[in-house]
């Protein structure tokens, strides 16, 4: 690993460089994943009362590393700091309140809780991670014999404890200790790796060419053989939907599902200790909010990860009762009174299977997908862990403690109601363009995740993100469709809302005039493929944990068909009660299905200039007048109708189904 400092790039402001630093450090995933690790840098200033005081610049609660700027940084007076550190106990509500109110700055965020430790070394800067290299050292049964032969006397050997004040005090008491002049830092067991220096630049520095050391090490001792096997195959979208219900069953609310079934994931589920390894704890305890303590482990039999799934619920639930009587027993025994724990759900985060490879569940596909990326690094640590005699991690009882740590007890308290529809999926056809696009934006926006599908190739890049899976894809072949589902049943777990919004507008004609191939395409787009696209959907729908529903984009037309459209109003006509009898025959399952039927939405690509001039030409009009020819004179445009969908795919109109809305500003042909 090389330092990638750039002394032209880097700031001379120590505050400034201090955020360049944390950037450098925080962008590169071998040392920092997702939110993970803090930095700092001591400075002198002035306050309020011209009094010189030392501030401790630490990173602030919900700030990323990767992309920290110096505002992330949260000012603290050091004075303050180190009185907290003379105390024999502070628990964790009352550290947070002291930190707060070492704020120099009131409207800062929370400091992170390391800030204590921070505030303890004595240099200027220090920066921390959770490298993959140093991990793996101190996760094995001889973790400090092999950091003491890696690193000789450089660094200061910590064994675990908690974030926070047990941690600061642990090292009050080793640093004094052990510490000499040719100190860099030290390693926590199970955790990761600080570095000091006098500026951020030579703690960064140390920080690397430490990291360096311990891959070069794992490089001699402990190389991981490139997979001998190629990536899974493919898994029936039933047995995916089947387990994302199960989950989110067991989670109480819907979750998105990531399947992947990449080699790494393969070779690791093919392991013969698969379940002996796997369920030994996580690399490090920051990763259990993420991921649980253990995973599901499957054995490879269809449908025997959804029987998994209930043992471990109650295994979850034996698991919460056994640690929440430890720690009544251990305050009782203290003389204080016992912490209040809300249960998390039991549902588990990650599941490992021989056939299916490895699942991640989330409450978003950002959640699911942070599950997945931490577990690639797990499959790492844990294959060198073996390789160096064996992968170790912390015992049940300090894990749970991180699990259920006041702290995040507290977030959990705190925490808003989630977006609309949090843990949901939905498919828009015609996702690239127009009112689909305008749907697959509102849903998104409304916390679902959303497979898009389109003949356009540019629906790939129409959103980005997790939570968004595009494919390119003809609606009218029906082969076609079934495989751009099973990808996104792949990408997210399975299907909640469908919204059918592909169509075309053939050239205005008269009937007599009717070109053959144009009715047939018409149909073939409007009414066909949307047929086949419910035979294949309805299963997944009448799985969904939420309850399935369909919005239909169909059209005034329906009601009030104009001339020189006939193929458009037969088919959307068509579409109509294609869907009316669906909605009568999926009500027992569940499934909701509603329409509506917007009119001159210009902002689609079923209008161009020259259609739009034709038409109002047709009925005698200026284009802007026949854009705005509604009773409510009002312009109907995509996001407007996307709206309404998003309403009517809502718990709002939960007992309504079968229902045709019209959005069209009010048409006297229809009122």
């Amino acid at each position: 690993m090389q330092s990638r400092w750039n002394t032209v790039e880097a700031p001379t402001d120590p505050l400034e460089q201090c955020a360049y630093g944390s950037r450098l450090l925080g962008s590169d995933d071998l040392l920092v994943l997702h939110g993970g690790g803090n930095t700092s840098v001591k400075t002198a200033a002035l306050d309020v009362t011209g009094v010189e005081i030392e501030v401790l610049h630490v990173k602030g609660s919900g700030y990323d590393l990767a992309s920290i700027p110096a505002a992330g940084f949260v000012p603290l007076r050091i004075s303050r700091l180190r009185e907290l550190l003379q105390l024999e106990r502070m628990t964790d509500p009352q550290m947070v309140n002291e930190l707060r109110c070492a704020r120099l700055d009131a409207s800062a965020p929370d400091p992170s809780v390391e800030a204590l430790l921070h505030a303890l070394l004595p240099f200027p800067a220090v920066q921390h991670s959770h490298a993959d290299a140093i991990v793996t050292l101190t996760n094995l049964a001889d973790g400090e014999d092999v950091v003491r032969r890696v690193f000789g006397d450089e660094l200061v050997v910590v064994p675990y404890a908690m974030p926070g004040f047990d941690l600061a005090a642990s090292v009050a008491t080793l640093w004094p200790r052990h510490a000499h002049p040719g100190t860099v830092g030290l390693v926590l067991m199970n955790h990761g790796l600080f570095t000091v220096g006098a500026d951020t630049q030579q703690a960064y520095e140390r920080h690397i060419a430490l990291i360096d050391r311990a891959q070069q090490y794992l490089a001699e001792h402990a190389a991981l053989p490139e997979p001998a096997v190629a990536a899974l195959p493919a898994v029936g979208v039933t047995e995916l939907v089947a387990i994302r219900r199960a989950l989110s069953d067991a989670a109480g609310v819907p979750l998105v599902v990531r399947r992947d079934s990449s080699p790494v994931v393969a070779g690791f589920v093919a392991r013969e200790d698969l379940s002996a390894v796997a369920t030994r704890g996580p690399a490090t305890p920051d990763h259990i909010i993420r991921t649980k303590r253990v995973p599901v482990i499957g054995d490879g039999g269809d449908g025997a990860l959804v029987g998994a799934i209930a043992e471990y619920t109650a295994a979850y639930d034996d698991y919460v009762q056994r640690n929440v009587e430890r720690r009544r027993a251990a305050a009782t025994a203290a003389g204080r009174e016992p912490e209040a724990v809300t249960a998390l759900d039991p549902a588990p985060r990650v599941l490992l299977d021989p056939r299916v490879g490895m699942l991640t569940a989330g409450r978003t596909a950002k959640d699911a997908a942070i599950s997945a990326d931490i577990y690639h690094h797990t499959i790492d640590i844990i294959g060198r862990g073996e390789l160096l005699g064996g992968y170790q991690a912390l015992p049940e009882a300090p894990l749970f403690d991180v699990e259920y740590w006041d702290l995040e007890q507290a977030k959990l308290r705190r925490a808003g109601s989630p977006p609309m529809f949090a843990g949901q999926v939905a498919l828009v056809t015609g996702a690239a363009s127009g009112i689909g696009k305008a749907c697959a934006a509102a849903l998104l926006a409304a916390g679902a995740a959303v497979i898009g599908l389109d003949l356009s190739p540019g629906v790939n890049e129409s959103f980005s993100g997790p939570a968004w899976c595009g494919v390119s894809v003809d609606v009218t072949d029906a082969a076609a469709v079934d495989a751009a589902i099973a990808t996104g049943i792949e990408a997210f777990g399975g299907l909640d809302i469908v919204v059918v919004s592909a169509g075309v507008f053939a050239a205005s004609a008269p009937i007599a005039e009717l070109d053959e191939s144009a009715w047939r395409k018409t149909m073939a787009v409007n009414v066909d493929s949307v047929a086949t696209l419910y035979r294949s959907v309805h299963p997944l729908l009448a799985a969904s944990p939420v309850g399935g529903r369909v919005a239909v984009i169909a059209s005034k037309n329906v009601p009030a068909p104009g001339p020189g459209a006939a193929a458009y109003s037969a088919s959307k006509a068509a579409l109509t009660q294609l869907s009316r009898v669906a909605a009568l025959e999926w009500a027992p399952d569940g499934i909701r299905v509603n329409l509506v039927h917007p009119d001159a939405v210009f902002d689609t690509g079923l209008w161009n200039p020259e259609l739009l001039a034709e038409r109002a030409n047709r009925y005698g009009m200026t284009v802007q007048e026949y854009k705005r020819r509604n009773l409510l004179r009002t312009e109907v445009s995509s996001p407007l109708v996307a709206a309404a969908v998003v309403r009517l795919c809502s718990d709002e109109f939960s007992a309504t189904t079968g229902a045709q809305v019209p959005i069209d500003g009010g048409s006297d042909r229809v009122v």
